[in-house]
C-alpha cells in the first residue's frame, strides 16, 4: 500500500475499522477491510452483505459483481458474501430500494462523505 495517501483505518463510529471479508478478499487494497485513500475514486468504504436481489440490480445498473473474472483474480460474488461496496453505488441502490445490509463496525468513516449515517443505520446488521 505504499505510494498511496492512506486514510486512517477508522469506522463510522470513530473506532478502529474491523475487517469486512477475507473470503472473498475485498477492499480497494484487497486487504479484507474497507480501507481507502485519495486514489480510491469509488470510495469502496461500505461493508455489505450482498443478496441475490442486489446482485441482479447491480448487474442491471452496469456493475456486474456476480460474474467471475479469473484474469483479475475475481471469483464473482454470491448471496451472503461480504464486500466493500462503493458508497455512491450503495446510495444509488438505496434510492431504488435495493440496498444491501451494512456492517457499521466494518464501514469506513469516509463513507459518511457520501452516505448519511442515518441511512446506514437504517440498513445495519445488528451484531451482538
Amino acid at each position: 500500500m505504499t505510494g498511496f495517501d492512506l486514510e486512517p483505518s477508522t469506522n463510522v463510529f470513530g473506532e478502529p475499522l474491523e475487517p469486512c471479508s477475507n473470503d472473498p478478499m475485498t477492499g480497494f487494497f484487497r486487504d479484507g477491510s474497507c480501507n481507502t485513500c485519495t486514489e480510491d475514486h469509488g470510495s469502496h468504504t461500505v461493508c455489505v452483505e450482498v443478496t441475490e436481489a442486489f446482485l441482479q440490480y447491480s448487474r442491471f445498473a452496469g456493475n456486474d459483481l456476480s460474474t467471475p473474472h479469473p484474469e483479475a483474480g475475481f471469483a464473482g460474488l454470491r448471496p451472503g458474501d461480504r464486500w466493500c461496496l462503493c458508497a455512491s453505488r450503495w446510495l444509488q441502490a438505496q434510492s431504488k430500494g435495493m440496498a444491501p445490509r451494512v456492517f457499521l463496525n466494518n464501514t469506513h468513516l469516509k463513507a459518511l462523505d457520501i452516505v448519511p449515517i442515518e441511512l446506514l443505520k437504517a440498513h445495519a446488521v445488528v451484531v451482538n
